[in-house]
């Protein structure tokens, strides 16, 4: 098996595994970065979103080999103790129902933020439109978004 080095969250780790294994699973299964979340393996759902080069990426459709070289950054390497502003705002919204989508919601907003620090409320609902809640918390999941971009700035 191939030795593959990765930058994740500031820091090289080398993993050993096959060259088509998505890199969800060696986040979560070699690296024990699991805020990262498996929702449907097909890249429709968004609870797998991390950053790619700043980009918000699916990482259940991404494979190892296509992540090396890259900056990947997750849930754990937004921040290192949840301050965050788009965690901050997630807090002061109480966005959570049952917190299983949160991370990739939160990583998908953060992206956005990065690219768009004063969005509308429509290109806000169009930035987040791919990432589903099963507890149907969009409202607050918009509003969060738009109380961290107004703390951002």
């Amino acid at each position: 098996m191939p030795t593959y080095q990765l930058n994740v969250n500031g820091m090289t780790k080398s993993v050993d595994v096959s060259e088509d294994t998505p890199l969800l699973w060696v986040l979560r299964d070699h690296l024990d970065l699991v805020g990262t979340k498996y929702g449907c393996g097909i890249s429709q759902c968004g609870a797998c979103t991390i950053h790619i080069d700043g980009t918000a990426t699916r990482s259940c459709g991404m494979t190892i080999a296509q992540a090396e070289g890259k900056s990947i950054t997750t849930i754990e390497g937004l921040s290192e103790d949840g301050s965050h502003p788009v965690q901050e705002a997630w807090k002061e919204i109480d966005v959570p129902q049952c917190g299983y989508c949160q991370a990739g919601q939160i990583m998908t907003a953060s992206a956005f933020l990065e690219k768009n620090a004063n969005p509308t409320a429509s290109e806000i609902k169009t930035a987040m439109h791919g990432n589903i809640c099963r507890c149907a918390a969009y409202g607050r999941i918009y509003k969060a978004v738009e109380t961290a971009s107004k703390n951002m700035g």
